[in-house]
């Protein structure tokens, strides 16, 4: 087995990226405090051809010399927008019929190994601060909340790592159907 170069990963160009179908999902972060978790969540975002992420809150947001250390330039190919209140956001998102979905661990949440995405859904996902999670009130407000089984003693992933398994395991299933 022979390791691949990076001339032979067949990457789209930026203009390509831009005009490429995208995954029906929006990625929204409440109040993200590291800019490394920011840059890592555009990386992946880039990675599975996300829709759009929605910086809130105290998030901070590109150009910033922090974010494009882990984005490695995915801040030029994904749309972005920053609003103030994820509140807002969660509210106008749903009007447009778009189904919010908090990543949390919560009262009835669904558990993402059993959560299944319906096709020609618009799905945004919620990630909460790095410390206290997703806010009450957007919690309340989501269409459902999908939880990360977890089976050790912590109970919590970096909001990063959180990003990467839930938009992999939807989007293997969007991609699968």
């Amino acid at each position: 087995m022979r390791k691949l170069k990076n001339s032979e990963l067949e990457r789209l160009s930026v203009d390509d990226f831009k005009t490429a179908k995208k995954t029906s999902l929006i990625i929204i972060l409440d109040n993200i405090r590291s800019l490394n978790n920011i840059g890592s969540v555009f990386r992946t975002s880039d990675a599975f051809l996300i829709e759009k992420i929605y910086l809130c809150g105290i998030t901070a947001t590109p150009p910033n010399k922090d974010i494009h250390k882990t984005a490695l330039g995915s801040t030029d190919t994904v749309d972005w927008e920053y609003v103030e209140s994820t509140i807002d956001l969660v509210e106008r998102l749903k009007s447009q019929g778009i189904k919010v979905c908090s990543i949390e661990q919560a009262e009835g949440a669904t558990l993402l190994n059993t959560f299944n995405p319906l096709p020609e859904t618009t799905y945004a996902l919620v990630f909460g601060n790095e410390v206290k999670g997703v806010s009450q009130d957007v919690v309340s407000t989501s269409n459902f909340v999908i939880e990360i089984p977890q089976f050790g003693t912590k109970h919590s992933l970096n909001i990063s790592v959180s990003c990467g398994v839930v938009i992999w395991d939807i989007f293997n299933k969007l991609t699968s159907m």
